[in-house]
């Protein structure tokens, strides 16, 4: 009697579609037929009682198949390990049977920071050695780590003061105002201080889809600022870190949103990949910023500017918006709407073209007679007066044929006010487009003193009487940025706030904002600066935007747990490394799995570790799903969770 691996081979030969030319099964067109269910197949299988045996179930009268067990049967290696794959099998590392891909019952293993990384830029004076390594973490602790956490210490600071005949406040008497016990209203500036990782995740309840421009000016990865490693993967450990924040980040955005991301050389063509396959290859544009017009003589080049990549969340839907014109002379015509230059309709870049957006390419139908502008109107019907047909014209190098720029929904709605037809020299015709002031995109290179770190700097020490931070943007630059990506009472966000540069700039601009920040420095610097906003310091972009002070924000932190052990270890010295252990080792909040077996154990080399490394094994004790305490916790009694905490944590998840 045949096995029921040559049996179902046989049978399955039996059916012209699944044999090769030479006669080999083809397993792959097979597997194609299994996962599709085809009635011509599942026909075949029941013709035999033996395959329907094994592949079929009855339950009540009704024969079943079993799906999972066949696709198992042909991976097998004794069905046919010769036959033709088509290179359909899959390769990859499997677990009780089952790709990875196909259980969740799979480990994620990850770089430890992307728990409890302090992000944002460090301070000259404020610098100390992360801890970093990577930490294995389950899908569900990970689901436990993200879930939304409570706050604590929220407070709003309101700009109050008198205020004249018009509503105005009169500059001499506006001061701050700190309000406690407070629940979050919908219109109000959040400032939140914490993990932006855990942060983002926490936003997702309240503000997912709600964010129309997001900017952040992450660490550089230039083994100079905050981000230091114990290993040669600092690629990948950084990118890591980015992966996980600009997910969370996308999901914020609304589908018309964008993003604004700054780096400088060390990680832009890995950041440019990376948001490549984040935000689907919708990517607008990288603006080159000269940041340091001197540039700084070290390496083979001076290096005089950084980068901001830019991308939508969705290209189909993203609206981004025109600046004012640096040169007004140039818009020398002008008709019954405005002053205006005319530029050729069609798409000068090759890389759209009749092939690839055929919906672009179609005629226009100019007057037979120009008016005495000598302009010919535009049509997108042929009539009696309209009789002249253009189409987009062909590339001179290669003879490739161009594309209008505007669709025929768009061309026909406007072709009578913003569009005309002129004759060239040499007979033939054209389309162009009235381009008018305040309509011009932005460029993709921002040069002047007003863009550079020195202004963002000289801002600052206005702000404070000294060099408050290191290497702050200017809000000229944040200016221009919100100008495109955002409009009035549009939301922003910035999850490395640093000294508030985006939030202040926001607030003087009539736009929300959401800051996250989990350096100390925010207290002292970042919710000092947004006072002094309120009050209408006259810095930066204050007199360009009129600027007068004003409105309010809250503050609030993601409660602490076992965030705070963290900080003990990475505080220690080696005077004080074994008290810390001693507390580590009897606090309820280390991983759950240790025994005190496993901590004697490890307690045996602890002396002979060096420092970094005591820190880095006592830090790998602690659990990582208690570094905040998760919002469905809020009532426990183990955390004695204040009333106040409780009333804001339930408004924030609008659970009030």
């Amino acid at each position: 009697m045949k096995n029921i691996f040559d049996t179902v081979a046989d049978l399955l030969l039996t059916n012209n579609k699944y044999k090769a030319e030479d006669g080999k099964l083809l397993k792959a067109v097979v597997y194609s037929d299994v996962m599709a269910m085809s009635e011509d197949l599942l026909t075949l299988l029941l013709s035999n009682e033996h395959v329907k045996e094994t592949f079929f179930k009855d339950v009540q009268g009704t024969l079943v198949f079993d799906k999972q067990k066949f696709a198992w049967f042909m991976e097998s290696k004794e069905f046919l390990p010769d036959s033709y794959t088509a290179y359909a099998n899959k390769i990859g590392f499997t677990h009780n049977g089952n790709f990875i891909s196909q259980t969740n019952d799979v480990v994620l293993d990850f770089p430890y920071k992307d728990c409890v990384l302090e992000g944002g830029q460090d301070k000259d004076d404020q610098k100390r050695s992360e801890i970093f390594y990577n930490e294995t973490i389950a899908s569900d602790e990970i689901s436990r780590m993200l879930a939304p956490k409570v706050f604590t210490n929220a407070k709003r600071y309101t700009a109050v003061g008198e205020k004249d005949l018009t509503g105005e406040f009169n500059p001499n008497t506006i001061h701050v105002e700190e309000e406690t016990g407070i629940t979050l209203k919908n219109d109000d500036n959040l400032i939140i201080k914490g993990n932006n990782l855990i942060a983002l995740a926490s936003l997702l309840k309240r503000y997912e889809g709600k964010v129309k421009c997001i900017y952040i000016d992450p660490p550089y990865n230039t083994q100079n600022d905050s981000f230091n490693y114990n290993d040669s993967f600092n690629h990948s450990t950084w990118l890591t870190f980015m992966k996980n924040r600009l997910e969370l980040a996308r999901k914020l955005l609304r589908e018309d949103g964008v993003i604004f991301v700054h780096c400088d050389r060390n990680e832009f063509a890995e950041l440019k990949l990376l948001l490549d396959e984040i935000f689907q290859y919708f990517y607008l544009g990288t603006i080159v910023n000269i940041s340091t017009p001197n540039g700084r003589d070290y390496g083979s080049f001076a290096q005089t500017h950084e980068y901001i990549h830019v991308f939508a969340k969705n290209i189909a839907t993203v609206k981004t918006y025109s600046l004012e014109p640096d040169n007004l002379n140039k818009y020398s015509q002008k008709d019954h709407i405005s002053n205006y230059y005319l530029h050729p309709l069609f798409n000068s870049n090759s890389a759209f073209h009749k092939d690839n957006r055929p919906n672009l390419f179609y005629p226009f139908y100019l007057s037979n007679t120009p008016n005495n502008e000598n302009f010919y109107s535009v049509s997108l019907t042929k009539d009696s007066t309209h009789t002249i047909e253009v189409y987009p014209p062909r590339s001179q190098t290669d003879n490739t044929q161009f594309v209008w720029r505007w669709g025929k929904d768009k061309a026909f709605e406007l072709a009578n006010t913003e569009l005309v037809g002129q004759q060239k020299i040499d007979g033939s015709f054209r389309i162009a487009q009235k381009m008018r002031p305040g309509n011009q995109i932005p460029r993709t290179v921002w040069q002047g003193a007003e863009f550079s770190n020195r202004r963002g700097t000289e801002e600052l020490q206005m702000l404070f009487n000294k060099k408050a931070f290191a290497y702050p943007k200017s809000e000229e630059l944040l200016q221009r940025i919100l100008q495109i990506g955002s409009s009035t009472d549009d939301l922003v966000l910035d999850f490395h706030l640093g000294s508030g540069t985006t939030a202040a700039v926001a607030h003087k601009m009539g736009r929300r904002y959401i800051g996250v920040e989990q350096m100390n420095y925010i207290q002292d610097i970042t919710v000092e600066r947004l006072k002094k906003v309120l009050e209408g310091e006259q810095g930066g972009i204050s007199k360009a935007q009129n600027w007068h002070g004003g409105g309010s924000f809250v503050y609030c932190e993601l409660k602490e747990d076992a965030n705070t052990l963290i900080n003990t270890i990475q505080n220690a010295t080696e005077d004080t490394i074994e008290s810390v252990k001693a507390a580590i080792y009897n606090d309820e909040r280390i991983v759950p799995y240790l025994t005190k077996q496993e901590l004697a154990d490890a307690d045996k080399d602890f002396e002979n570790l060096t420092l970094d490394e005591k820190k880095q094994a006592l830090t790998k004790l602690v659990d990582k799903n208690k570094l905040y305490v998760n919002a469905s916790d809020v009532d426990d009694a183990a955390y004695e969770i204040s009333d106040a905490d409780k009333a804001f944590t339930k408004s924030f998840y609008e659970e009030a």
